[in-house]
């Protein structure tokens, strides 16, 4: 049986992806255009900004329920592990769910972010193909989830 209308939009993530390389922003519009992934997706290029989006009230303010945050390690200003720290620390964010996006290999930075609880660490995939493929199944993922998300 199909969920009424209404359900499923209830279902749709509001994913803000934290990145300052263009050509990765780029790939992850792309790769939401090519698989018809619905969720609206927010854009910050770098962890200040993203603060600013995820606190700001008002039309056009990023929704404040069901959030996902894909987020980068590398980047000007505030740097991915510096967000996070102040993403827990902020009583109104803290249950914000994370996944990690990033070329970062290094275990220092793996062991940090899952200490900071990320829900996961993925590497860029370097090929268009296969980066299309982890949006799908993030998205696939986060559609069958059912994790309380910080719903107003």
């Amino acid at each position: 049986m199909f969920a009424p209308v209404k359900e499923m939009q209830d279902r749709t993530m509001n994913i803000l992806l934290v990145e300052d390389d263009e050509v990765d922003v780029m790939n992850v519009q792309r790769a939401f255009k090519r698989n018809n992934i619905a969720s609206p997706l927010y854009i910050a290029s770098n962890g200040i900004k993203a603060l600013e989006m995820l606190r700001s009230k008002g039309s056009g303010a990023l929704p404040s329920s069901r959030r996902l945050i894909l987020l980068d390690l590398n980047m000007p200003r505030m740097g991915g592990i510096e967000f996070l720290h102040a993403l827990r620390a902020d009583p109104e964010l803290r249950m914000t769910p994370v996944i990690v996006l990033t070329t970062s290999n290094q275990d220092q930075d793996r062991v940090e972010a899952y200490n900071l609880n990320v829900a996961g660490y993925i590497l860029k995939p370097v090929t268009f193909s296969k980066f299309a493929d982890v949006m799908v199944t993030l998205n696939n993922y986060w559609a069958l989830c059912e994790m309380p998300f910080n719903d107003h």
